[in-house]
């Protein structure tokens, strides 16, 4: 199987008002000055403190990044004069600065606010402090401008392994779903899955604002997850660990048998270890995804019944014995 990565998409940029409506109540943000400046774009994920700028260094000024003011850049302006403290003000002011944000609940100077107002440029405050606000703030960036890719699917948290199970349509995949979050599994998305990649080696998967967790079912039709189960049974989101891909049994084919050789899909340049199970009659695909589940959960803590297999298999080839021997030698009754 090869997942299409055509749909991959990427934001260039986000405007300030939609960086301040999704951050005021999340991470404490609030409005110091006149409400200008709102139209402005941010294209870049990263933050900068302009403090060798303020002191006059403005060869290396990242001014399209957000700028934020901790205790050192407010307790430097502070100790200036009031016409020096313009004048520092002033060099990066005219710079065109998406926002500034000023942490620890500082109260900016009169000339600072008259300069942004000024200039168009919002300023914001926060009580966080400039370490917290920093990591926060990237966060939130790096998963706005992270790439993006929507995959047709049901993803699914199973004792909390993040599965998606894909396929072609009819064959099933709501169904299994379905049947997981009835056992006590919670339902991610369905039918439509969006993966965003965070960092290097993490794709998350949620559905969308529309749909949420709205489920179709042929046959029956569009059934509310939530309504229907209570909170208990959704997610919002689910890192994204192992792809189980649904077909017809097919006498051709090759399945795996003994789990030696682990099988990755690469998706978004991120290896996700892959399954290929056969639908047949009588398969109870449910319980097998539940094992899968917890098999990945034992391999993620160390312990590969395969390999352990293996290695009794070859230990007992090593001792050149033909001998095998029950599990337990003596039966009393029916006692072990």
């Amino acid at each position: 199987m090869k997942i299409d990565e055509k749909n991959i998409t990427q934001k260039e940029s986000i405007t300030v008002e939609f960086f301040y409506n999704n951050t005021k109540d999340r991470f404490k943000i609030k409005l110091l000055n006149e409400r200008v400046g709102f139209e402005r774009e941010i294209r870049d994920q990263n933050l900068h403190r302009p403090g060798l700028p303020l002191a006059g260094f403005l060869q290396l000024f990242s001014f399209n990044r957000i700028q934020v003011f901790g205790n050192t850049e407010m307790r430097y302006l502070k100790s200036l004069t009031t016409k020096d403290r313009i004048k520092a003000l002033e060099k990066i002011f005219k710079y065109d600065i998406p926002c500034f944000i000023i942490t620890y609940d500082n109260a900016p100077s009169k000339e600072m606010i008259e300069l942004a107002n000024k200039s168009g440029i919002p300023v914001f405050g926060t009580s966080y402090s400039t370490t917290k606000l920093i990591y926060v703030i990237t966060d939130f960036l790096d998963d706005q401008f992270a790439p993006r890719l929507t995959i047709h699917g049901s993803l699914v948290d199973v004792y909390g392994v993040g599965m998606l199970f894909v396929g072609k349509s009819g064959i099933g995949k709501s169904e299994v779903a379905l049947d997981l979050v009835e056992r006590g599994h919670r339902l991610v998305a369905d039918d439509v899955v969006i993966l965003t990649k965070k960092g290097e080696g993490i794709l998350m998967g949620s559905g969308t604002d529309l749909v949420k967790h709205f489920m179709e079912l042929r046959g029956i039709g569009i059934i509310d997850i939530k309504s229907m189960f209570g909170v208990r049974a959704i997610r919002f989101q689910k890192r994204l660990e192992v792809i189980i891909e649904l077909e017809i049994w097919d006498d051709k084919a090759e399945y795996t048998r003994t789990g030696l050789d682990d099988s990755f899909l690469a998706v978004m340049d991120v290896d996700i270890p892959y399954i290929k199970l056969p639908i047949i009659p009588g398969k109870n695909i449910t319980v097998i995804s539940e094992i899968i589940a917890l098999n990945y959960l034992l391999k993620h803590y160390g312990y590969d019944a395969a390999k352990v297999l293996q290695e009794r298999i070859t230990e007992k080839i090593r001792k050149k014995t033909d001998e095998i021997n029950r599990a337990v030698d003596y039966f009393e009754h029916d006692f072990e």
